[in-house]
Parts: structure tokens; sequence; C-alpha cells
């Protein structure tokens, strides 16, 4: 085919070049009938990227736990952790920000345990109303443990205190695990982390090769 021709090669090539780049944008506007999915009501914050944990200020996660629900975390978590001779309440290392943090990220497991942390609290206050017309946080230790004593497992749960039941496993999970994260409550387990040792190394310990059950391997 020459150049001259009514539709040359290179006539021929720029339609098939141009026809490929408008089908990108054929969506729009070739099925009248066609309707775009909507966006989403609130759509992801994280989408091309998550916080930066070395820069927080750079990309801000922002907590979503009120003001009201972060008081009664934090009641909740000292309940459950408090401090003692050898280790530091639950809110001294930082649990219910931990918790915050946790249940505001975005991601479908997070949203999951914030539906379920939200209303277990609500749950919670709704309880210690009936029972001592006060909210939670301003409740006395031993009415705290009267309502957590009915959620916690220990005693079979009755119907009506399900919700709260399953709120609390899901509650303390993640409170123990923000809790053991923390350096300072590594003492009452007995961590001591990795330490320098003068001299030949001794190996392991007799009693934690026996504990393992290795004698005859090692």
């Amino acid at each position: 085919m020459s150049e001259s021709s009514p539709i040359s090669r290179r006539n021929a090539l720029k339609g098939l070049l141009s026809g490929a780049a408008g089908a990108a944008a054929i969506p729009a506007i070739a099925a009248p009938n066609h309707t775009e999915p909507a966006p989403p009501a609130h759509p992801s914050r994280f989408v091309f990227h998550d916080p930066d944990f070395m820069q927080p200020l750079k990309f801000p996660w922002e907590n979503l736990l009120s003001a009201e629900e972060l008081a009664t975390t934090q009641a909740l978590a000292d309940l459950i952790l408090p401090k003692d001779e050898t280790s530091p309440a639950a809110s001294e290392v930082g649990v219910p920000e931990f918790i915050n943090e946790w249940v505001s990220a975005d991601y479908p497991a997070h949203q999951e345990d914030r539906e379920i942390l939200r209303g277990g609290l609500g749950w919670l206050n709704t309880e210690s109303f009936k029972r001592f017309s006060k909210r939670f946080e301003d409740l006395r230790g031993d009415q705290q443990s009267q309502i957590v004593d009915d959620i916690c497992g220990a005693v079979k749960v009755r119907p009506e205190h399900h919700i709260g039941a399953v709120f609390f496993k899901r509650f303390r999970q993640l409170c123990v695990g923000g809790y053991y994260s923390h350096s300072e409550t590594w003492k009452s387990l007995g961590y001591v982390g990795n330490i320098s040792i003068g001299g030949p190394y001794p190996g392991v310990l007799p009693e934690v090769i026996e504990k393992l059950g290795l004698q005859d391997v090692v």
C-alpha cells in the first residue's frame, strides 16, 4: 500500500492506535444504561499507603474511639491488669491507646474488632446503669468486678450476657497482647531479654532441657 493511497499504512496504524487509546475511555460514555458503582460512603484513608510509623505526623492514623469509650476502655483494662508489686497497670503502659489504634485501623479484621468493642463498651455501660445507675468507669472496683464476673467465662454465661461475653473475650485478648508488648511488663514473665554473659557460654540450663524433654538429644 503506497503512502498516496486513500488509506495509507501510516494512517491505518494511526487509526488502530487511536482506537486502542479510545477504548480505555469507552466505559464512561458507550453504555448509556450502565451505572458506575457509587464510591463507598466512608472511603478508606489508606488506599495508597499505610501510615508511616517512623513519621507518624506525615500520615496520621485517626483514632476513632470517643473520650467516653476510651474512659471505659481504661477502666476495664486496669481491672484486668492492675498495678502490682512487679508490674504497672495497663493504662500506665498505654494499653487503652493501643486498643484505640487497633480498632481504628482500616482493615477488615480490625473493623470487625471495632464493631465488637464499640458494641461491647456500650453494653458494659448499659449494664452498669441497670445495676448501679452509673457509667462503668465511675463504679467501685467491686461493682465493676461483679459485672465482669458474669461475662469473663468463669461461670456459665447467661443468654442476656452473651454480647458482653463475646466482647470481653476479644477485649481481654487485645488487652493482654498490648500489655505484654511493652518492656516494662516483661519482669512479671521472668523474661530478661538479650543479656551479655561474661566468660565461656554455659549452655542451656539443665532444667530447661528437662522441661522441653530433650535430655536424649542434647
